[in-house]
C-alpha cells in the first residue's frame, strides 16, 4: 500500500470492470493461465486505445488492473477490476488533458471494442493450439466447432461497467487495499460449519434493495470445491499495470513525475462571469457536507452532487454514472 499511495496522482480515478460472458468463463476454467492472460490483454488494450481516441479523451491513461474469478456465491465468474486515472498525457507528451469531473468514456464503445479484441484473440489462440477441453467442451477441439461456439457472442452486449470517480485519493487506496488480495470468501461472510455443511452470506445481484442480501448452505465438499476453482496458475500475476504506471523503455517514477508536472501546470477553468440567473445559481452547488440521504432501494449513503432551487435545471448533466448519484431539488 505504501508503494501504490507514492503512485498515485491527484486527480480523479474511475472504476472500470470488464467482464467475460458465462460461455467463455466455461472455457476459461480449462485454459486459465492463457485466457487469463487474454483477458488482461484484451481489457487493457481496450481501455488504453478508447482513451487516446481523439473523438473521447485524446490521452495516455494509467491503469492498475485486478483479476477477480468470482460471483459472491463463488461459482465461476472472470472479469477484472480497473482504477484509471481521470484524465492522461496528451500525445505529444506537453499537457494534462483532464476527463469530465463524472464522465471518462463511453461504455457502450468499452464493450464493443473488447468483444471484439477478446474474440478475435480466442480465435489466434485456438488456431495455436493454446487451448485445451475437457468434458463436454471437449468437441470444441475442433476449429468449426469452436467457431460455431464463439458465434452467438459476436451478437450479444458484453458487460463493461464504468463507476463514477472515487472521492479522493485515499478512497483509491482503500479499495485496492479490500480488493488486491481478497480472496474466493472473506471470514466475515462465513456463517457456520456443520454436519450439514457451509453456510455463508452472499448477494443476488439480479434483485434490488436490502433483499438480495441471502444465506447459502452447501455440503462441505462443494463449498471446498467452489473455492479451489480461483487458486490461480502457479506464478500468474493478478495485479497488472498498464500506460502510465507500466514500466517500459521510460520507467513508472519517471512517467508519473512527468505527470505530476503536467497537472500542476495545468490552469484551473475561469468561473464564469456575468450570465443568467442560472450561471449564477451553478457557482457553487455544491451540497453541505452534513446532507445524508439513505437510498430508497438499499438503505446506503447518497452522495448529494448539487442543490437547486425548485423548478430550475440542474447544472450537472446526466451521465451513466448519475443512476448511483442522489441530486438533491430543495
Amino acid at each position: 500500500m505504501e508503494d501504490r499511495q507514492a503512485e498515485l496522482l491527484e486527480v480523479p480515478y474511475f472504476h472500470v470492470v470488464f467482464t467475460l460472458p458465462a460461455e467463455i468463463g466455461a472455457i476459461a476454467y480449462q485454459n486459465k493461465a492463457v485466457i487469463y492472460a487474454l483477458l488482461f490483454k484484451a481489457a487493457s488494450e481496450t481501455m488504453l486505445t478508447i482513451a487516446a481516441d481523439p473523438k473521447h479523451l485524446g490521452a495516455k491513461i494509467g491503469i492498475t488492473a485486478v483479476l477477480h474469478t468470482w460471483g459472491s456465491a463463488m461459482t465461476h465468474h472472470p472479469h477484472v477490476h480497473m482504477i484509471v486515472t481521470g484524465g492522461g498525457v496528451s500525445p505529444d507528451g506537453s499537457r494534462w488533458i483532464a476527463s469530465t469531473p463524472n464522465y471518462l468514456v463511453p461504455v457502450e464503445v468499452l464493450s464493443a471494442l473488447f468483444r471484439g479484441r477478446m474474440l478475435g484473440m480466442l480465435i489466434q489462440a485456438h488456431a495455436a493450439d493454446r487451448l485445451q477441453f475437457f468434458g463436454d467442451h471437449q468437441h470444441l477441439a475442433d476449429r468449426a466447432a469452436f467457431k460455431a461456439y464463439l458465434a452467438p457472442l459476436w451478437k450479444t452486449d458484453w458487460f463493461v461497467y464504468a463507476k463514477r470517480p472515487f472521492a479522493g485519493p485515499q478512497q483509491v487506496l482503500a479499495y485496492l487495499s479490500r480488493y488486491t488480495h481478497r480472496v474466493a470468501i472473506s471470514n466475515s461472510r462465513l456463517i457456520s460449519a456443520d454436519a450439514s455443511g457451509v453456510t455463508f452470506k452472499y448477494k443476488d445481484y439480479r434483485i434490488e434493495g436490502p433483499g438480495r442480501y441471502k444465506t447459502m448452505t452447501l455440503e462441505a465438499g462443494e463449498f471446498i470445491r467452489r473455492f479451489l476453482i480461483h487458486v490461480l496458475p502457479k506464478g500468474f500475476h493478478r495485479i497488472r499495470h498498464y500506460g502510465l504506471l507500466a514500466n517500459g523503455g521510460v520507467t513508472r517514477a519517471e512517467k508519473l513525475a512527468r505527470a505530476r508536472d503536467l497537472i500542476a501546470a495545468a490552469e484551473p477553468l475561469n468561473p464564469p462571469q456575468g450570465g443568467t440567473h442560472q450561471d449564477a445559481a451553478c457557482e457553487d452547488t455544491s451540497a453541505p457536507a452534513t446532507l445524508d440521504h439513505p437510498c430508497p432501494c438499499c438503505g446506503s449513503r447518497m452522495v448529494i452532487i448539487e442543490v437547486f432551487e425548485a423548478g430550475r435545471t440542474p447544472c450537472n448533466r446526466p451521465t451513466t454514472s448519475a443512476l448511483m448519484i442522489g441530486i438533491d431539488s430543495s
